[in-house]
């Protein structure tokens, strides 16, 4: 998971850097407006932390300017105390969480972790989007490539919804059935997310005994290949 942090305090920066990348996320940095927006152009990220205050473009303007050019990025706006006005702006503006400074960066990590769960595979990748040789199409409920059309069913959607999120990513079972199942794994769950990969690659594989895109990871559960 890949996070840009936007905060023009050098030593902020550098502690939330080193805190992130010490819980495994894959960080970026920006100092100012201008160079956050740089980034946002040239890299898809999973998560902004945005500070407010910032030299040059406001964490305000920018938020606005993402979200106007259909940016779904989840935002969390970083504010001082005594910044009320300015947090309901951040969060009238598409902002999906704040946390106030002076912070504990447990509580950073906890509110981190909660957005990244919380936001939709539905807002990361839409509901047309291209799967392999495929394009879903979530509202129809079909897959289709040239010269073939395919019915799928709305878990199917919602599997491959959630793959196209994360590609190249190893999911185990038990995170893929608690993201789309909303439910803790049990047995009969992992067998039934196993059954309804099986199905899924009998659609969408050339062949299915040797998957190319959904591909099994011994011991760890699946992988979306895109790339």
């Amino acid at each position: 998971m890949s996070i840009l942090v936007v905060e023009d305090e050098p030593n902020i920066r550098l502690g939330l850097r080193d805190f992130l990348e010490f819980h495994d996320f894959q960080v970026a940095e920006a100092a100012d407006g201008p160079q956050a927006d740089q980034r946002v152009s040239q890299q898809r990220f999973d998560l902004i932390l945005l500070d407010l205050m910032l030299p040059r473009i406001s964490g305000e303007q920018l938020c606005e300017k993402w979200r106007q050019n259909g940016l779904n990025t989840p935002i969390i706006m970083v504010t001082a105390k005594g910044q009320q006005q300015e947090k309901i702006n951040g969060l009238n503006l598409g902002a999906d969480d704040y946390i106030t400074k002076p912070f504990s960066l447990e509580e950073l990590l906890a509110r981190i972790q909660a957005l990244l769960r919380r936001i939709s595979p539905e807002r990361s990748v839409g509901r047309t989007f291209a799967f392999g040789p495929w394009r879903v199409d979530v509202a129809q409920l079909k897959i289709n490539r040239p010269n073939q059309e395919i019915r799928i069913s709305p878990r199917e959607a919602q599997i491959m919804q959630f793959f196209a999120a994360q590609p190249n990513r190893v999911i185990s079972r038990d995170e893929l059935y608690r993201s789309v199942w909303g439910e803790e794994i049990s047995e009969l769950g992992t067998r039934t997310v196993d059954m309804h990969i099986a199905k899924l690659r009998s659609k969408i594989e050339t062949d299915s005994g040797d998957p190319q895109t959904i591909k099994t990871v011994r011991g760890a559960g699946y992988k979306y290949e895109n790339g």
